[in-house]
């Protein structure tokens, strides 16, 4: 498997399936099985049993299930479109995410 070049807190916007065209934050990337959760993308429903004991009200729950790396891309917000990025070395040494097309840092400020 190759490696997955998104991080959480990254834009990014779904190319296939149900949620084509949405943009989202990352919540969680799974390198092992090369997808990541979306926030407000993917959502399944999940069936809830009462428990007791923790306090498990039941019933229908709604949540995101993970997305196959393959189907999203990064959204560069100046490009305003899904896009492939590279790494670049600025000039103190460390690697940045640039895109592509701009040559935008899609590194987030801290």
């Amino acid at each position: 498997m190759g490696t997955v070049n998104l991080k959480k807190g990254d834009i990014v916007i779904v190319k296939k399936g149900k949620d084509k065209g949405k943009t989202g934050k990352v919540l969680k990337v799974i390198p092992e099985k090369n997808k990541v959760i979306v926030e407000k993308i993917n959502f399944v429903k999940e069936f809830m049993r009462p428990d007791r004991s923790r306090n498990i009200q039941g019933g229908i729950m709604e949540k995101e299930a993970p997305l196959a790396v393959a189907n999203v891309m990064i959204y560069c917000s100046e490009c305003a479109q899904g896009v492939r990025i590279r790494n670049k070395v600025i000039e103190d040494g460390t690697k940045i995410r640039v895109c592509q097309r701009c040559d935008l840092s899609l590194e987030r400020q801290k």
